[in-house]
């Protein structure tokens, strides 16, 4: 997914993204649940059964894959559509009401349509703003004052503050003891980490001369691990 921070990839890792392990191939994606099961799979969720939650995102990736192909002409990759908008999917199940009277395949689409239109509105806003070291003013002192100097001094308070940092670190360290060096290597690219800038699948594939899907398989089994670990 580009441009995601390190807490974005914590959330990501999280949040049920591990979900993600069926989109490097539309033939696994699981198949949709009957009337039945989804009402039951949603009195589970209600009840506070996290597993029925995952259940609930598992078999409702057909719906993202579907409502991506609407943005196949957005000039963004599909590895990372599928990505944004199975955020959207996770959002949805997260914030749906079944006392509303609608139907989740509805409410889901909307919030998958929503978070790429988010982020394709995002993207070309981002893309005529000013670069971030450029300068936006002067302080009283008649210093230059630059974006990512005011971005970098926002205050989060401490104990947000200390618990990302233990989260980060966690991150790291299980990045580096559980993960071979071809899974760490595209889990940097492919996220940014260490300073490195987000790749797409089809970039990462051409500078270590393999193909995308293997790309794909690797980065689905790292992000199994980690979520697994981060989870425990």
């Amino acid at each position: 997914m580009l441009g995601i921070t390190l807490s974005g990839f914590l959330s990501f890792l999280g949040s049920g993204m591990y979900a993600l392990g069926y989109i490097a191939n539309n033939n696994l994606f699981p198949e949709t649940l009957s009337s039945e099961e989804e009402k039951k799979y949603i009195q589970m969720m209600d009840a506070g059964d996290e597993e029925a939650k995952n259940i609930l995102i598992e078999h409702n990736l057909r719906l993202v894959a579907h409502v991506c192909k609407k943005y196949s002409n957005s000039n963004v990759d599909q590895d990372d559509l599928i990505s944004i908008g199975s955020i959207g999917l996770i959002k949805g199940i997260n914030s749906f009401n079944a006392k509303k009277n609608i139907k989740l395949s509805t409410y889901i689409s909307k919030c998958i349509d929503n978070e790429i239109l988010m982020y394709l509105r995002s993207s070309k806003k981002l893309n005529a703003e000013v670069y971030l070291e450029e300068p936006i003013g002067t302080d009283k002192d008649n210093n230059t004052i630059t974006l990512k100097e005011v971005l970098e001094n926002e205050e989060k308070p401490i104990d947000e503050e200390i618990e990302l940092k233990l989260r980060i670190k966690k991150l790291y360290e299980k990045i580096k003891s559980i993960l071979k060096e071809r899974e760490r290597t595209i889990i940097e690219l492919r996220f940014g980490l260490n300073g490195k800038e987000p790749k797409t699948q089809n970039e990462i594939a051409k500078s270590m001369g393999i193909s995308r899907s293997y790309v794909s398989r690797i980065e689905t089994k790292a992000i199994g691990k980690l979520a697994k670990e981060l989870r425990d």
